[in-house]
């Protein structure tokens, strides 16, 4: 494998490059305004960015606009690099319906040599044929559905450990960890919150325990925002007649539902604990619940560290916070870790005989197979089917308001 080991994080003030004037040279991959400048190849991002959801798409969105602005310094980890590069987003709100325009639309410019996403697991399925047909290397920090990695996409990685691996081991956590057995399995309909409630309910009922397993649909409401405060309360009514009595609620799905559910369960009184996955370890998600306080104690699991000992850890979070105007938080050092990697693997083709020519979408995909990268979250390397090469999940829970990291499941 060939590596670029670097250390991450090197704090900078650098805004986005200028680029007026540039214009797209018709079957080029690079914008070249004048023989004597460095071209120009364009990152993207593309998740939520509006709409209930929209927080999860914030914490990326910025890491990778951060990372561009610190390759672009010249005083990055990469150093002075012989083209600059510029910063696209996309909002397809998370959706399987609005990605794949995104997705032509990004492939039809054809300085875009990677994508840092989609960041739902829908927005992948639908979008990512469009991006495989054409090359075009995406790298997800958050989509998780297992079966994105079985559809033979050459062009798809991902830099965190999907639900086959997290949902079994918080089904293990649930059991061995917390000593609850009799359990409510719910998901929101989604191809993400399908699959992890699946996976936690084969694993739960494989270690012992009693699953009733159901699924609460998620509202539209929650995609654009209008979410109503008295959508599950029928649902909750049916958790309160369960038999057995559920000791712990596992949702499968993100947090703007999760919040209206854990309301309607507070009014229902409810009084067991509740679970869910990646989707919702937001701190968004006290922010949705009403009241606020039914929001403490949910647990929440991610593939994600807690990041904020190392040095490195410090400079990002200060050089996100700089540019975001809020702290980093879910999937913003994935997202940056995602980003640097795609860059590493340009600076790696720039390097060779044939410079910056180098850079294809084809070449950036079959780069991206073999690199071997030092982010601020782990070593990225990718296997065939573009998973993360290892796993760790966390536990998280709210406490007084806030997540707080409780270790490795």
């Amino acid at each position: 494998m060939r590596k670029l080991l670097m250390k991450v994080g090197v704090p900078v003030t650098a805004g986005a490059m200028m680029l007026a004037g540039f214009t797209s040279v018709a079957g080029a991959v690079a914008r070249h305004p004048a023989a004597t400048m460095k071209p120009t190849f364009d990152i993207a991002y593309e998740g939520p960015l509006s709409g209930g959801n929209a927080q999860l798409g914030l914490n990326m969105e910025y890491s990778v606009e951060y990372a561009v602005n610190q390759a672009n310094s010249g005083m990055s980890q990469f150093g002075k690099l012989p083209f600059t590069l510029a910063f696209v987003r996309k909002d397809d709100q998370g959706s399987g319906t609005i990605s794949p325009t995104d997705a032509q639309e990004l492939v039809s410019d054809s300085s875009v040599v990677g994508v840092v996403g989609p960041a739902f697991s829908a927005a992948v399925q639908a979008a990512e044929p469009t991006f495989s047909s054409h090359d075009l290397a995406t790298v997800s920090p958050s989509a998780t559905g297992v079966k994105l990695a079985s559809y033979g996409w050459k062009n798809f990685f991902r830099v965190v450990a999907d639900d086959g691996i997290q949902a079994p081991a918080d089904a293990n956590w649930v059991i061995q960890k917390l000593g609850l057995k009799d359990l409510y399995v719910v998901n929101d309909a989604t191809v993400y919150g399908l699959g992890l409630a699946d996976a936690f309910a084969t694993q739960a009922k494989k270690d012992g325990a009693s699953v009733t397993a159901t699924a609460f649909p998620g509202t539209s409401q929650c995609s654009d925002g209008t979410a109503s405060p008295t959508q599950y309360t029928a649902d909750a009514a049916d958790v309160m007649t369960a038999k057995p009595k559920p000791q712990l609620i596992f949702y499968g799905g993100y947090y703007c539902d999760l919040g209206l559910l854990l309301g309607a369960l507070h009014s229902a009184g409810y009084k067991g604990k509740v679970m869910s996955g990646d989707g919702s370890d937001s701190i968004a998600l006290v922010a949705d619940t009403n009241p606020h306080s039914a929001a403490n104690g949910v647990f929440a699991s991610c593939g994600c560290a807690a990041l904020g000992t190392s040095k490195a850890d410090k400079a990002f979070a200060a050089g996100f916070k700089a540019l975001a105007h809020f702290a980093p938080a879910i999937y913003s050092a994935e997202a940056f870790d995602a980003a640097n990697t795609i860059i590493a693997e340009l600076k790696i083709l720039a390097s060779a005989k044939g410079g910056t020519a180098n850079i294809t979408r084809e070449n950036v995909v079959k780069g991206l197979h073999t690199i071997v990268f030092h982010g601020i979250t782990k070593i990225i390397s990718f296997q065939a089917n573009g998973n993360i090469a290892g796993s760790a999940i966390y536990a998280n829970q709210v406490q007084n308001g806030k997540l707080v990291q409780l270790g490795l499941e």
